[in-house]
């Protein structure tokens, strides 16, 4: 009896292929996944503090300007002892990534030329 066709191993590398470039996608489309959440978040981060600033010197019209060009987001206001905090909040636009929420805030000293 002859074990030649047991030590035969033509087709392990494409058995390892195939469920090598699966976890591979998927790796990657986390990192892509991952990358596109933190620009994101850098987005509304970076738009918070500019909206912050421009509302506590009192320029309202520039913010709400802001605040439109940013599409479906939503805002939070705070002010504590002359400081104005913008929150805005907002999901990426497509893929199962708009299934999160992301978040970015802001804050600045609100001058007198505001109150």
């Amino acid at each position: 009896m002859s074990f030649d066709a047991f030590r035969d191993d033509s087709g392990s590398v494409t058995a390892e292929f195939a469920v090598t470039v699966p976890a591979v996608l998927l790796v990657l489309g986390l990192v892509i996944g991952g990358i596109q959440l933190s620009t994101h978040r850098l987005t509304l981060v970076s738009a918070a503090a500019e909206i912050a600033r421009l509302e506590a010197r009192g320029d309202h019209a520039m913010a709400a300007d802001r605040i439109r060009g940013l599409g479906d987001v939503r805002i939070e206001r705070t002010s504590d002892s002359g400081i104005l905090c913008v929150s805005l909040t907002a999901a990426p636009d497509r893929g199962l990534l708009a299934l999160m929420r992301v978040d970015g805030r802001g804050c600045a000293a609100i001058t007198e030329a505001a109150s």
